[in-house]
């Protein structure tokens, strides 16, 4: 259990933006290991995974997670956590990228690590995205959601 947490605290070592070692952080994984962001529901494999930190790092340079709780159990690594740093890069959506803002983050998280003999293989990454963009000036836009929701029921 100690050196499943010690693995788990080296990856996040190596994926804050001071350090951002991408080769170091996927040697940790298991070949065919996998990052899940559960709040996109996006899963990364192989060499796409140090893309995704690379990526976080490209939005947020200063990019820092504060490590709040951390508890092995057997092969299962839970963290609570939170994810900081300062929007000063394009962060990519679906449609397009939000233009850097200049506005710190500090979002919630929690993090699930599976490990087999030592090595990663599966990270199920929970992020409170509604609070990451809430931070960077993304707002809801509830009233246009509704309207279309009443134009889609009365022409159903």
């Amino acid at each position: 259990m100690e050196s499943n947490e010690k693995t788990i605290r080296e990856a996040y070592r190596l994926a804050e933006g001071s350090v951002l070692d991408g080769d170091g952080f996927l040697a940790l994984f298991t070949e065919d290991g996998s990052f899940n962001d559960m709040s996109t529901s996006q899963s990364f494999r192989g060499e796409q995974i140090p893309q995704v930190i690379a990526g976080l790092a490209r939005s947020f340079p200063d990019v820092h997670r504060e490590l709040l709780e951390v508890h092995a159990f057997g092969d299962v690594v839970a963290v609570e956590l939170r994810i900081q740093g300062t929007h000063l890069g394009g962060f990519p959506t679906p449609v397009g990228e939000i233009p850097p803002t200049g506005n710190r983050i500090d979002v919630p998280a929690a993090d699930l690590w599976y490990l087999c003999d030592g090595k990663i293989e599966r990270f199920n990454c929970y992020n409170s995205m509604s609070v990451w963009l809430d931070q960077i000036g993304v707002h809801p836009d509830f009233k246009s959601a509704v309207e279309a929701t009443e134009t889609a029921a009365t022409t159903a």
